[in-house]
């Protein structure tokens, strides 16, 4: 079994954690980033036996960076706290890079039922297709569930402490020559609380500066 570790950036993922955290397959560690949860993310977090790590920074990427430089495996996963993405379908993400790969993320595919808001889905396709065309990415989606080695991870240098962070990172995998692999994933609706970023229109607004910051 592989040295993992999964790194779980949440504000106020109580309701959700539980699920997300039984489903981590057996020999991975939990990190939960508890970023200024109001809701007692970090206790919920400390009885399903993750570890707990506490930034006060607000921001997406803050949480995730914060969270990968705290990890002392030498394979580090990312995956949302919110249930939407099933913890069970790391294996394969993993086994990509224990082959050679420099990243492996996963491609949503949605679940039977999922309302997924056409916008979101063609903001996604947009950024994507910017990503292939402008940097020379073969990826269909931004890697919200992705598996890279640590220390390669942090050598990167992403500077993005918000929701950009995943559309730079994957602009630096690019400029690095990294090899990255896509696999399918379910997506499905989230499990408990509300979303940072399509729950609020200054989510949504906030989301869509970083990510055409990023990508530019």
């Amino acid at each position: 079994m592989p040295d993992v570790t999964v790194v779980l950036p949440c504000l106020d993922e109580a309701a959700s954690l539980p699920g997300v955290l039984t489903a981590i397959p057996h020999g991975y560690s939990a990190l939960v980033v508890d970023n200024n949860s109001t809701d007692g993310t970090a206790e919920v977090a400390r009885r399903h036996g993750a570890a707990v790590v506490a930034e006060t920074t607000p921001g997406y990427g803050a949480a995730v960076h914060a969270g990968v430089v705290a990890a002392t495996t030498p394979i580090v996963a990312v995956l949302d706290g919110d249930g939407s993405l099933d913890p069970r379908e790391l294996p394969g993400l993993v086994a990509d890079v224990e082959a050679g790969a420099d990243m492996a993320i996963g491609r949503r595919r949605p679940t039977p039922g999922l309302k997924w808001p056409w916008h979101a889905r063609l903001g996604t396709a947009a950024v994507c297709w910017r990503l292939r065309q402008r940097h020379g990415l073969q990826v269909h989606d931004i890697a919200p569930m992705r598996v890279a080695r640590r220390d390669a991870l942090l050598a990167l240098g992403v500077a993005d402490r918000r929701s950009g962070y995943p559309l730079e990172l994957l602009v630096r995998a690019a400029q690095a020559g990294w090899s990255v692999t896509e696999r399918d994933v379910d997506y499905g609706p989230r499990t408990g609380g509300t979303s940072k970023v399509s729950g609020s229109v200054r989510g949504s607004a906030i989301a869509a500066w970083d990510f055409w910051r990023a990508i530019s």
